[in-house]
């Protein structure tokens, strides 16, 4: 398979509802599509960094000035007998795991639609459907939180994650868990705490809660462990793992029960892939998380998501909870808190070309022949 056109595409959608985390609040979402072209054949993939460097230090321009003017040239013109290689091709350029992946998984769809096989089966997925949660951001009181959460659960999501900071935790989580007592409940901090505030967390503790994410700092794996040790909650680590050998080091120091395993992240579906192995291997349940993506990006974490490993429900909630209009046919839907794994060529569902050649804000293309 030989990678004939790459084109990187700008775009923005407006979300229905604000979103709200501890470190921002976002109501549009500026992003990037990448579609891998060869012979008839193009495979899309998107990257999942935001426009501001809060969650990362990846953010939707550096990714696309790196993806323009690093990574399309190595990857040009390229025989690709599997995606498998796309890693080592890119190994030469660090870290800058967001645009990576976005490259491969374009690479990825593409050469699943050449095999004529679904990107699920391509990446050895399981799974004919997976479980949903719902990510919840920060609201304004704990009556509007409650009542947030209480239409999610009415819509029949299977877990629901509320995001919290200090100021807006303990009360808020209180609330929500005294109106529902049962419901998969998680908290999701973002890094917004430090170990002094140890004494505070142990209060999730009698909130019955799945686990609390990323309660300390991004890059941390260290002061994790000692939070974990007095904790009963468990804990799950999103941003302070990139790689695999961030993974393993996680485990062995027992910073965590749980992994959210984002493709982004940590680079692509390959890493991921190997990080669900070793989690899977170790007895680690492992979870897809959301970066509010486009169906593109949707497509692919359902994808990821059918691998044997991914043990709890995903941040893979149906397109109608984030645009208007998606930009893939048919849209993500739910059914009793599930969501089916597309079964067609390629990530399984066909691209809406209107929609998002209006939602386009700039494009960039290299051909082999140097255009």
């Amino acid at each position: 398979m030989n990678i004939e056109k790459i084109t990187v595409r700008r775009a923005e959608l407006d979300l229905i509802t604000p979103f709200t985390t501890s470190f921002s609040t976002q109501s549009n979402r500026d992003f990037l599509i990448v579609e891998a072209t060869s012979g008839a054949k193009t495979g899309f993939g998107e990257c999942g960094a935001f426009a501001y460097p809060y969650y990362s230090e990846e953010y939707t321009s550096g990714c696309e000035l790196v993806l323009i003017e690093q990574l399309i040239p190595l990857l040009i013109g390229a025989e690709i007998t599997h995606p498998r290689e796309i890693r080592d091709i890119l190994a030469p350029i660090k870290r800058n795991n967001m645009a990576k992946a976005a490259v491969e998984g374009a690479i990825w769809d593409l050469w699943a639609k050449t095999q004529g096989i679904s990107l699920a089966k391509a990446i050895g997925g399981t799974k004919r459907s997976v479980e949903v949660g719902l990510s919840v951001g920060i609201k304004e009181s704990e009556n509007q939180l409650v009542d947030f959460v209480s239409e999610a659960v009415d819509e029949g999501f299977a877990r629901i994650k509320v995001k919290i900071k200090p100021g807006a935790d303990l009360s808020f989580l209180r609330a929500v868990r005294a109106e529902h007592p049962d419901v998969p409940l998680m908290a999701d901090a973002n890094n917004a705490y430090t170990l002094a505030d140890t004494d505070h967390l142990r209060h999730l503790d009698e909130l019955n809660l799945t686990m609390i994410e990323q309660p300390l700092a991004h890059d941390d794996i260290v002061d994790h462990r000692h939070l974990q040790q007095a904790l009963r909650t468990p804990i799950c680590l999103d941003e302070s793992i990139h790689s695999l050998a961030d993974t393993r080091k996680a485990i062995e120091l027992g910073s965590c029960r749980i992994i959210n395993i984002k493709i982004g992240r940590v680079g692509g579906i390959n890493e991921a892939k190997d990080i669900e192995a070793l989690c899977r291997d170790e007895g680690l349940d492992v979870w897809c998380g959301g970066m509010l993506e486009s169906g593109i990006g949707r497509a692919h974490n359902l994808a990821i998501a059918s691998l044997p490993g991914f043990t709890l429900p995903g941040d893979t909630a149906p397109s109608a909870r984030y645009w208007k209009r998606d930009v893939i046919i048919p849209e993500v839907t739910m059914n009793r808190g599930s969501v089916d794994v597309p079964q067609g060529l390629g990530i399984g569902f066909d691209i809406d070309v209107a929609e998002l050649e209006a939602i386009t804000t700039s494009e960039h293309s290299v051909e082999v022949d140097g255009r």
